[in-house]
């Protein structure tokens, strides 16, 4: 039998679970969708729980699907959603409450008042992060100041903090391992980009215990082993990244210059700007690609909060659409969008603006206006976002960029894939495989296990599908980034 990989992808709404062959095809897949809640205006929580059960059960079925036993896997990779917070006791591995996403926006008002002290330079530079509510450390303060049992646990030395991919780690481990990767931790506000582990300058400014957090580990290579009574066999637990990180990796982005743009709820564009940190002048964030026996990878991030939310919000709030599908075909049945521009900003705006205090808008609206123009506007929207991503990297790095690896949900969406070239002046490549997110996961275990011996085996494992080459004048290129700009004016505070 071929070596296979069994590659988690915990998701913002989903738990998935792959098997990898050593050609880097997916063989087999399965996925469980799980709610979060939103109990107050700008809340996003999930039950922590509930992470874990609905990957244990994609485990469980994709093993089912294919009738392998455990055995016949040579090691686990895991990705995971970014900043969302786990808090648990060590001693029973029960969580505290539920996790906090990283879409919640809970702690804007923690995070004004530390910009208020003047500390965000000097944050900036150790972590290559903003203050923003996005990041981790402010939810584990508000769990702190907000959850009697977090404070008593943490009094005891009880207390566990992690992002998703360390609870993943605990539950799988059987409570062995309590540990997360580099480019994990580069994503808490509480990591030295510099140093390589967590700082004790910033854990101080924000009141986290340090016996609370994880050990920082490579994102490839053996780091723990699966407990024989989760899944049948002790599997060796040998890739782990965050999921842009792992997208990146996934498209063989392992060069410096290379850059990958991620489709799912939100956009996540990522440069890998090579060993040593960028710092940005933008308002990008500088980030850990990964590590490698010890030594890191960095890159050059823009997040963008809305992406494919925004086409379910057509579909489930507004009706406009039956299926997400449907809104490239609605699209393309009119020349342009009549002068109709939607601004996502559900829950502010991301990079390179970061204002949290800003709101979705819909505007250029006449009585010709029509769903149409809408869902056209929508499209535009998700593929206008990018390019102040793209522009901001490439004065941060004085280089251009000549072509732009796409994955995710969204890029199956050719009208959207089309326009983005366009109106980025720059060739949208499709790759063969578009799970890079689990792929990536995969990569980095089979890497760290010996299945592949370097970088340039997995690079020439990617192929392509197809290629979408910009077709747009200048001056109509200029004219749709005029209007969207307008429109950003308005929705901004």
């Amino acid at each position: 039998m071929r070596p296979l990989i069994l590659a988690l992808d915990q998701g913002t709404s989903s738990s998935r679970s792959l098997l990898i062959d050593d050609q880097a095809r997916i063989i087999a897949s399965h996925g469980e969708a799980f709610d979060c809640y939103y109990p107050q205006p700008g809340w996003v929580e999930v039950d922590a729980d509930r992470l874990w059960q609905t990957q244990l059960s994609a485990i469980r079925s994709v093993l089912a699907q294919t009738r392998l036993r455990a055995e016949a896997i040579s090691a686990i990779g895991l990705t995971n959603q970014r900043e969302t917070i786990v808090a648990w006791d060590k001693d029973s591995g029960a969580p505290l409450g539920p996790a906090i996403v990283w879409q919640c926006r809970r702690t804007a008002a923690a995070c004004a008042a530390l910009e208020a002290q003047g500390v965000e330079p000097e944050l900036r530079a150790r972590t290559g992060l903003l203050l923003d509510p996005y990041f981790s450390a402010t939810k584990m303060r508000w769990m702190l100041d907000h959850w009697p049992q977090a404070r008593v646990l943490a009094g005891q030395g009880r207390l566990a903090f992690g992002t998703v991919d360390s609870w993943l780690v605990w539950q799988l481990s059987g409570g062995r391992a309590h540990l997360t990767d580099a480019s994990n931790a580069s994503r808490t506000l509480l990591y030295n980009l510099h140093r390589g582990d967590w700082d004790p300058w910033l854990l101080d400014l924000f009141g986290i215990p340090a016996d609370a957090l994880p050990r920082v580990v490579d994102s490839s290579g053996v780091v723990a082993h699966c407990d024989a009574a989760v899944i049948g066999a002790a599997i060796p637990i040998a890739g782990i990244a965050g999921d842009q990180q792992a997208a990146l990796f996934g498209q063989a982005c392992t060069r410096p210059g290379m850059a990958k743009n991620t489709y799912g709820t939100g956009c996540f564009l990522l440069l890998n700007s090579g060993d040593q940190p960028v710092p940005s002048k933008q308002g990008l964030l500088t980030t850990v690609a990964w590590q490698l026996a010890g030594a890191r990878t960095y890159a050059l991030e823009g997040s963008v909060f809305v992406a494919g939310a925004l086409i379910q919000w057509l579909r489930d709030e507004l009706g406009l659409i039956r299926h997400a599908a449907d809104s490239a075909e609605l699209a393309a049945s009119v020349p342009d969008s009549a002068g109709v521009s939607i601004v996502p900003a559900f829950v502010g705006l991301g990079a390179p603006h970061w204002d949290s205090a800003a709101r979705g808008l819909i505007c250029g609206l006449t009585r010709g206006s029509n769903k149409a123009h809408i869902v056209r506007a929508a499209l535009e929207a998700v593929a206008l976002q990018n390019v102040e991503l793209l522009q901001a990297m490439q004065r941060d790095t004085g280089s251009a960029l000549t072509e732009l690896r796409i994955d995710g949900g969204m890029s199956t969406n050719d009208f959207l894939c089309q326009f983005q070239a366009d109106v980025l002046g720059v060739t949208v490549s499709r790759p063969r495989q578009r799970e890079s997110t689990g792929l990536g996961a995969g990569l980095l275990a089979g890497l760290g296990v010996g299945l592949w011996r370097n970088l340039q085996e997995l690079e020439a494992l990617w192929g392509e599908e197809r290629r979408f080459e910009p077709t747009m004048d200048k001056a109509e290129r200029q004219a749709h980034l005029r209007q969207w700009h307008a429109a950003v004016a308005r929705a901004r505070a």
